[in-house]
């Protein structure tokens, strides 16, 4: 006897659909799985088959063919041993097969028949309501997450024969309901731009990042405060949509970060690897790509700590998505491309020791070695930072002053008036893929929203000979600038937006 059920596979971040049939006859006892599976597909055989017999199900003792359709297609993981299961008993007549045509099953299956979770669900849930199937079958700890796609029935089971009865049964179920919708503590939900005392400069450039969604770097002695701002920008970014917050929760189900949380991911990322961290850690990778730091930084924050100790090559990695918002892997079966569309903020030195250009200790390194930290930042890379910032050590009585600077949610409400003028004026747009914020901007939309008069433009051309600047370069004082006009609620560049853009240009004057 024949049955077919529907599971799911993942490539990259998109769900493709899986038929999985199975083929009960006379026969040598033995089970085959084909359709290119994996080691942990091909493991599903010895699972199953245990998962059943210990369930108190009849295992056939016949030949049994377990189709993975399309074939051409790589499956991995052991997401399939459900489908299986219940696939084999609606092929031996176990279960009834009248819900198996509009119902998706996913889940692995203990040796005992109980249901364990899997990663990517999310993402197959809302593949499977476009798809328009009914009701998504899973392990009941995956529930909450594949509830947030509010058009699919969910059913969340504990053991296989909670899924056999439900399959003979239906009407004795009900599906899944969603626990109210609510927000998991942030870890930076308490850092405040009130603790920050001093770096006027460094504030203003925080708040223009956000504003234009811009990269930008910090450039300081140790203990200067670099990190305690980087790790503020969240907390005056705006909040993240409804379909931003699912698009990151997609990514983040599909690197199993959703496991314990299971809910939609309200807060923007904010992602810190460490500088030992390889290329493939940062853009994702493996035999099976998956995520890496810069996906998992979609829509937030990425943040490069010592910049200039992370390797040459690992740096060049990240070129491609702050240019194009993405990051493309090819593998010898598939390309896959992740979302990548991040705000890049890093911080280092200004020298080996550190204390280069400090007002208190003096700086023991040679103009060579100077020369060899930055050769470590390509021309290219720091091209793509649009704000270069020095950040220079509290005076005493800075340090001694018991409060602090403005606090977030006044810096906030600049930067959501400040993307709210910005937005206006992309809707006016005929793009399929809208700008969001001004750092996305391209040539085109340069030329159209950041037009200069003859003042303005000659005290860029001055800035451009002085410091030798690129043409991307140029391009990047020009958003900063259409940002900077944007906090000052004005519809034209002014030769001191510019100004202020090009005083952000730091490092292009220290090397």
């Amino acid at each position: 006897m024949l049955a077919r059920v529907w599971s799911a596979a993942l490539v990259g971040i998109d769900p493709v659909k899986v038929g999985v049939e199975v083929d009960v006859s006379n026969g040598m006892p033995g089970i085959a799985i084909v359709g290119l599976p994996d080691t942990a597909v091909q493991e599903s055989r010895e699972r199953v088959k245990a998962a059943l017999k210990n369930a108190g199900f009849a295992y056939p003792m016949r030949k049994i063919v377990v189709n993975l359709a399309p074939a051409d297609l790589r499956k991995e993981g052991p997401s399939f041993d459900l489908a299986i299961g219940v696939g084999i008993l609606a092929a031996s007549g176990q279960v009834s097969a009248a819900l198996l045509g509009d119902h998706l099953f996913v889940g692995e299956v203990a040796l005992d028949g109980a249901l364990r979770p899997v990663t990517g669900v999310l993402a197959i849930a809302a593949a499977a309501a476009q798809l328009g199937i009914v009701g998504l079958v899973l392990p009941a700890a995956n529930a909450d997450e594949a509830a947030i796609v509010r058009e699919l029935k969910v059913y969340g089971f504990e053991h296989l024969s909670e899924v056999a009865r439900f399959l003979n049964q239906p009407q004795t179920i009900a599906p899944h309901q969603p626990p109210p919708e609510g927000r998991l503590p942030d870890p930076l939900a308490l850092l405040d731009l009130a603790d920050v005392k001093g770096q006027t400069q460094a504030r203003r450039a925080l708040e223009i990042a956000a504003a234009g969604g811009h990269n930008l770097i910090f450039v300081g002695p140790p203990g200067s405060g670099k990190t305690m701002l980087a790790q503020r920008l969240p907390g005056i970014l705006p909040r993240l949509t409804f379909a931003e917050a699912l698009e990151v929760t997609r990514i983040h189900s599909v690197a199993g970060l959703l496991k314990e949380r299971g809910t939609l991911v309200r807060d923007r990322p904010f992602r810190s690897p460490h500088h030992s961290a390889s290329g493939p850690s940062l853009v994702g990778g493996g035999s099976f790509p998956r995520p890496g730091e810069i996906s998992l930084s979609h829509r937030g924050v990425l943040f490069l700590d010592e910049l200039t100790e992370f390797k040459r090559d690992v740096l060049e990695f990240l070129r491609q998505p702050l240019e194009e918002g993405c990051v493309t892997i090819s593998r010898a079966r598939q390309t896959v491309r992740f979302p990548a569309r991040f705000t890049l903020v890093a911080s280092t030195n200004p020298c080996p020791c550190g204390y280069y250009g400090d007002s208190v200790q003096a700086c023991t390194c040679s103009p060579m070695q100077r020369q060899r930290y930055w050769a470590k930042l390509s021309g290219p890379l720091m091209d793509r930072i649009d704000l270069q910032v020095v950040v220079n050590r509290l005076q005493p009585e800075e340090v001694t002053r018991s409060s602090g600077g403005e606090p977030s949610a006044a810096v906030r409400d600049r930067v959501l008036a400040a993307r709210q003028v910005a937005q206006s004026r992309f809707a006016q747009e005929e793009s399929q893929s809208p700008v969001q914020c001004n750092a996305e901007m391209q040539s085109r939309q340069i030329r159209r929203w950041c037009a200069l008069t003859d003042q303005t433009r000659s005290l860029l051309e001055n800035a451009i000979r002085r410091l030798g600047l690129s043409a991307r370069a140029t391009d990047r004082i020009l958003k900063v600038a259409r940002t900077i006009a944007d906090l000052e609620q004005s519809e034209t560049i002014e030769p001191g937006h510019v100004a202020e853009a090009v005083q952000y240009r730091i490092v292009d004057r220290m090397q």
